[in-house]
């Protein structure tokens, strides 16, 4: 299997992004990781994911700054991955996601995990990109500027 270039220099913040996150197994951890779970056991349990991906994954997620080691919050020789600052800085990608599944992927009628405010027990309200002003954003109204390669050069 050929070696996947690098997109750590790229220009593109999204490039950038996946080329840490881009995997769905990556993505699952960090949304299991939400969800509580801390062990390696539980992710592995709850993904069904071979042992050395996981291993390769979670090492992967530590060593860019998205989960944290430390010892088993239990006092047994475990260790436990929680998410640092960087980590949950994800957290309205992984519900944006969700929110566009739960729109997209789903049949009429079909039952699927809902996320609620644990405060009320309300769902979530959508994710919605707005200006500075509180207008609702498409597509349409907005533009990246790219980088010029060029000037890099």
């Amino acid at each position: 299997m050929a070696k996947r270039k690098s997109l750590k220099s790229d220009s593109c913040p999204v490039a950038r992004s996946l080329d840490v996150v881009g995997d769905r197994w990556s993505l699952l951890i960090i949304r299991d990781a939400f969800d509580g779970m801390r062990r390696f056991g539980e992710f592995q349990k709850s993904l069904g994911v071979a042992r050395n991906i996981l291993a390769d994954r979670l090492q992967t997620l530590v060593a860019e700054g998205i989960l944290e080691v430390a010892p088993a919050s239990d006092g047994t020789a475990y260790q436990e991955y929680l998410l640092s600052a960087k980590g949950e800085g994800l957290f309205t990608v992984v519900v944006g996601l969700r929110q566009w599944g739960e729109k997209y992927l789903f049949s009429k009628g079909e039952a699927f995990s809902r996320m609620l405010e644990s405060a009320s027990g309300k769902p979530v309200q959508k994710i919605e990109l707005r200006s500075r002003e509180g207008r609702l954003l498409g597509p349409a109204d907005t533009v990246v500027r790219k980088v010029d390669s060029k000037q890099d050069s």
